[in-house]
């Protein structure tokens, strides 16, 4: 677990850091009728970072799964050790989720930020608008 200070000082030390954002992505309402606007929430996240929606979720369907095993897998270069730090919003356990699930999975240098979004902004530090990577 890291708070914002060491956050902000780990990513100013490396420059190798996978910052891994698994907020779920806004879904367009199921009962929205047919060509109605839709103008979801834009999500803002802290520069540099991958956003990985729906991935800390307590059990994973088995696409989502495969979508996070592949991407953390291209971002690491199949390196267990590559430093990873999982975040959403502040308390969000879908953060804690993702980490422990990246640690089950064998990588072994896997922080987790609970502050996420909320507190790297009440700290004052920069966000930045982000997409998520699409589900294949």
């Amino acid at each position: 677990m890291v708070d914002t200070e060491a956050l902000r000082q780990l990513l100013e030390s490396r420059d190798d850091i996978i910052l891994i954002d698994v907020l779920p992505a806004p879904r367009r309402p199921e009962n929205l009728r047919t060509g109605a606007l839709w103008l979801p929430k834009k999500r803002r996240n802290i520069p540099g970072s991958i956003w990985l929606p729906n991935t800390g979720y307590g059990v994973l369907p088995v696409e989502e799964d495969e979508y996070f095993r592949w991407n953390l897998r291209r971002l690491t270069g199949d390196e267990m050790d590559h430093p990873l730090v999982f975040y959403c919003l502040a308390d969000c356990w879908m953060s804690w989720n993702a980490a422990k699930r990246a640690v089950a999975w064998g990588y072994g240098k896997v922080y987790w930020y609970p502050d996420g979004t909320d507190g790297w902004a009440e700290a004052d530090l920069p966000l930045e608008h982000s997409e998520p990577v699409p589900l294949e």
